[in-house]
């Protein structure tokens, strides 16, 4: 048994728990405040998530341009541009890096057409149906997914906190 998935823990097909917890952290800030800040502390409590592991995914992603933050009443992290123009591969590449894509998929150091693994063939066809899905799909998308997905459930979302800031893309952010 791979010891990473002691504990009750599940594997992860694509992407790496940071990842993962990334998506789910940025789907529900664009879909309640998609133009403003949300506090962290909501998005941890919302998606029963560790706050210091998604704060430093997020501080991540504010050094990559994904996200701002604003320190204060009002403040937190928020979406660095619209959700419309943020692609889920930018999100990808920034946590768990664009190489994974290149790689084996069995984990071979030298696979290529010239010489392929056993799944060579297969995967690569697989691979680019990834990667298209990756850099075809926003934020906008996921978020009103994620939306669609809550009402459906029964578990609609909750109105961001009053007072929080608005932001101005317009200006550069510090």
């Amino acid at each position: 048994m791979d010891p990473s998935l002691r504990d009750g823990a599940t594997p992860k097909m694509i992407y790496s728990q940071a990842c993962a917890y990334a998506i789910r952290g940025l789907s529900h800030l664009a879909a309640v405040r998609p133009d403003g800040f949300v506090l962290i502390n909501d998005l941890c409590r919302e998606h029963d998530l560790p706050r210091h592991f998604l704060a430093k995914v997020f501080q991540g992603l504010t050094r990559k341009g994904l996200l701002i933050s604003a320190k204060g009443r009002g403040g937190g992290f928020g979406l660095a541009r619209p959700p419309e123009e943020i692609l889920l591969y930018e999100i990808v590449e920034a946590i768990d890096g664009a190489r994974k894509f290149e790689q084996c998929v069995v984990g071979l150091s030298n696979c290529d057409d010239r010489q392929p693994c056993p799944q060579h063939d297969q995967f690569s066809s697989i691979r680019k149906e990834i990667l298209d899905f990756l850099k075809t799909t926003t934020l906008a998308d996921m978020s009103r997914d994620y939306r669609q997905k809550r009402e459906q459930s029964g578990r609609p979302l909750a109105a961001p906190e009053p007072g929080s800031k608005s932001i101005n893309r317009s200006e550069p952010s510090p």
